[in-house]
């Protein structure tokens, strides 16, 4: 008879639950990210259609934690274009239209 528990996750395995309040994805063409503090540093993504926007999602995280954002979107962006070809950034993007660091 096995001691393991029928819904147990295996070793080294985290289980991950997504919260009630997040029901789906947003679209987000405009970022503002920004360090306040030797703490922190907060990302808000944005939806930016014509002359309004709004704030979708809002994440402040630590230093260390976003270095390791960023290698890891580095990482897929290199995978992307090695599947798909490169990325073109965008042309003709006016001065408040986009992401910026």
């Amino acid at each position: 008879m096995s001691n393991n528990k029928p819904n147990a996750m295996p070793a080294g395995r985290q289980e991950i639950q997504i919260s009630d309040n997040i029901l789906g994805a947003e679209y987000s063409n405009l970022a503002y990210i920004n360090h306040p503090n030797k703490d922190e540093f907060h990302i808000a993504f944005t939806n930016v259609s014509g002359n309004t926007g709004k704030v979708v999602s809002k994440i402040i995280t630590s230093p260390g934690h976003f270095k390791r954002l960023v290698a890891a979107m580095n990482d897929n962006v290199k995978k992307y274009e090695e599947r798909f070809g490169t990325i073109k950034e965008v042309e003709n993007i006016e001065k408040e239209i986009g992401f910026k660091a």
